[in-house]
């Protein structure tokens, strides 16, 4: 009877204490476990289409511009730009910096490319779309983490910028009065955005008399507290 019941106690350990497996083989089973890859959904031109993520702007030029924000490929900064237009932040703010051939750049409540908002900065969100006509994408200091408010908008293709710059949307509608966007830097009469909104929340648009007029900004905390040159936040938009 003891060794039956020896017997049984031994059987009995060897189900209850599993082999280990190697650790090497642990090892390469989480290697070949494979890592999922971003999506970077394809550009839906229909403006009837999802439009909590239609970004609109009335510019004073009496036109309205539809983009197509991507969250796919900059959750983030969709995010920022969709919090900034509900706030009202950018209505009145002028295109501030426009280059004849390369771009329109716009975000900025003091006008002088040294504002932002008093958000924090963001992290960057480079991905892999191009820079082609019509691209909206985030402009930022010399930090690549630096973005804040301020965007610009693509004339022509700048493929330099790929994977430099925070590329989150596309203008769906309405291109030609981004082309028609006072040139300078400053312009001598500039563009201004008279509303900016998000297509889901149905603003109508402004009349000209209705134009707001941006109110005075202190530094962000993108500033920390330190005078940021022109040079500083355009030097990353090299012609």
């Amino acid at each position: 009877m003891l060794k039956v019941t020896t017997a049984l106690s031994a059987l009995a350990a060897l189900t209850l204490s599993p082999i280990a497996a190697p650790a090497n083989a642990q090892a390469q089973d989480a290697a070949e476990t494979p890592v999922a890859q971003p999506v970077y959904e394809q550009i839906d031109y229909n403006i009837e289409n999802d439009r909590e993520n239609i970004l609109l702007l009335d510019l004073s030029n009496g036109q309205r511009v539809a983009i197509r924000l991507m969250p796919s490929w900059a959750p983030n900064h969709v995010e920022r730009i969709k919090t900034l237009a509900r706030q009202g932040f950018y209505d009145g703010v002028i295109f501030h910096r426009v280059i004849d051939g390369f771009m329109a750049q716009t975000g900025d409540p003091t006008g002088t490319g040294q504002g932002g908002s008093q958000l924090p900065d963001l992290e960057e969100e480079f991905n892999p779309m191009p820079h082609i006509r019509g691209t909206v994408a985030m402009a930022r200091a010399a930090s690549e983490d630096s973005a804040n408010s301020q965007f610009f908008i693509v004339f022509y293709p700048r493929f330099a910028l790929d994977k430099r710059y925070t590329n989150f949307g596309r203008v769906i509608a309405n291109m030609e009065a981004v082309d028609a966007i006072q040139r300078g830097e400053p312009p001598q009469n500039p563009t201004r955005i008279m509303q900016a909104s998000i297509a889901s929340d149905n603003r109508p648009q402004p009349s000209m008399q209705a134009m707001p007029t941006p109110s005075p900004q202190t530094p962000g905390p993108q500033t920390n507290g330190a005078e940021m040159t022109a040079d500083d936040l355009n030097a990353p938009l090299d012609e």
